[in-house]
């Protein structure tokens, strides 16, 4: 399936010129024709194509040349298709090897077919769709942020984003509560960051990973002879961790004795080692998160109430699943795709509309993390430049799971903001396409082109 495209179409043969645009509507793609310079340059000027098919690259009334520069200069996304003679095909080749935006994207030698075209207007389609898209998706939202890899544009994850750089700068003890996935470990390393104790060590411990023999062991350390095969005196975590921070990971599987101990190490600063009869004090800031319900955890006697009060002294920093926050899926596909270039020296462009439809659309299980995780499998294993939906993983290629936009919150924006997201998010729904985008606004398609100029949209 093409991507869905404003075409133009310009050539002094306004019969061949019909004939390629009934052949590219069919495909769904809003054409418009121009037979001289002036016509077209206007219809850039006053609503930049998608793709530009032109003669090229010159004649009479028609120069090529100026529309092709005059296209990339309004909108350097625009991909140019040019439609040569023979004798001009060197010309041709000539734009294709240009540097920057004043490149070509394909030619066709004259007499061309309206389905060669439909075949190339479909590849350029994708190509300029999807730079619109990153360009969008980096610039369009005023309230897109990375913070420390924390990526979105959600009023949700924005919520706890600006609470994680409050609760950085206190010394109080913190938890994190969030699905497996949601990057609940990146959420303690920005607070360590954020904090007056960055460039001190940042610990990490697994309190799900480890008996309660070894988490003891590993949070306190042991003296020789403390247990079989404790052949030498070992520092724990907690000790290596002094004047940092200790992140406490999935502590609702921590078993309630070592809970107890823990709940002394925090109240005391101090810490026992297995088999030693003396203790050492340290200066940690705890942070812990948990998938887990910890209030009901203490209702059946599985979580200690005193060190559940003592975790959650300022609230808990609530991350949401990623199918509560989907507007921040685009934003993080792309840079997962970046991310899986970067290491793996690959160079996909993106992704198609279609693709990312169905990535939005999927409930997401296993949040950021699996999103994360297809991404760079899809980018690995991709023989095309931009990722589609045969790309995906089977089960993601047929699923009819939808996820309905949770309402966003415009409190503390002006009008003109307010307006500039829902003329956004209204030109993702309809995947760029100005025509349809304009009747869903109840607005005309020269007024809606007025404002995409007014926010700098084009």
């Amino acid at each position: 399936m093409s991507e869905t495209a404003f075409v133009l179409i310009v050539g002094a043969d306004p019969e061949k010129g019909q004939t390629i645009a009934d052949r590219l509507k069919q495909g769904g793609h809003a054409c418009r024709l121009a037979a001289a310079t002036k016509e077209a340059v206007e219809s850039i000027r006053q609503r930049p194509p998608d793709v530009v098919v032109t003669e090229y690259p010159a004649g009479k009334k028609l120069n090529g040349r100026q529309v092709f520069q005059a296209a990339k200069q309004q909108s350097p996304d625009t991909e140019v298709i040019l439609i040569v003679a023979p004798a001009g095909e060197a010309a041709a080749r000539a734009a294709l090897a240009e540097e920057g935006s004043l490149r070509a994207f394909d030619y066709l030698v004259k007499p061309v077919d309206a389905e060669a075209v439909y075949g190339k207007v479909a590849a350029a389609a994708k190509k300029a769709i999807a730079a619109r898209d990153r360009r969008m998706l980096k610039e369009g939202s005023p309230d897109a942020y990375n913070f420390e890899g924390l990526i979105g544009q959600s009023a949700a994850l924005a919520k706890e984003i600006k609470r994680v750089g409050k609760v950085a700068r206190s010394k109080s003890t913190v938890l994190i509560v969030g699905e497996t996935g949601t990057g609940k470990e990146l959420i303690a390393t920005a607070i360590h960051k954020n904090s007056p104790r960055a460039g001190k060590p940042f610990q990490v411990v697994n309190c799900a990973a480890l008996s309660e023999t070894l988490l003891e062991s590993e949070l306190f350390g042991h003296v020789k002879g403390a247990f079989t095969g404790a052949i030498a005196d070992k520092k724990g975590i907690l000790e290596a961790a002094d004047g940092g921070t200790l992140f406490l990971d999935e502590i609702g599987d921590m078993p309630l004795p070592m809970q107890a101990k823990l709940l002394r190490a925090l109240e005391s600063g101090e810490v026992q080692p297995v088999g030693s009869h003396s203790t050492r004090c340290v200066d940690v800031r705890f942070v812990a998160a948990t998938h887990r319900n910890l209030a009901e955890a203490v209702t059946e006697d599985r979580f200690r109430e005193d060190l559940l009060y003592r975790l959650h002294a300022q609230g808990a920093i609530r991350i949401p699943p990623l199918r509560e926050r989907r507007e921040d899926i685009p934003l993080l596909v792309h840079h997962f795709i970046e991310q899986a270039n970067a290491e793996n020296n690959l160079a996909v462009e993106g992704i198609t509309s279609e693709a990312l439809r169905k990535l939005t659309n999927y409930t997401w299980p296993g949040n950021v993390r699996e999103l994360r995780n297809i991404i760079e499998g899809m980018v690995i294993e991709s023989e095309q430049p931009m990722l589609g939906v045969e790309d995906l993983p089977d089960g993601l290629q047929s699923t009819t799971d939808i996820v309905p936009v949770s309402t966003p919150s415009f409190a503390g924006l002006s009008m003109a903001e307010v307006e500039r997201l829902h003329i956004i998010n209204t030109l993702r729904l309809t995947d760029g396409n100005r025509e349809k985008a304009a009747r869903i606004l109840k607005i005309s398609p020269r007024t809606l082109y007025r404002k995409l100029r007014e926010y700098g949209l084009n």
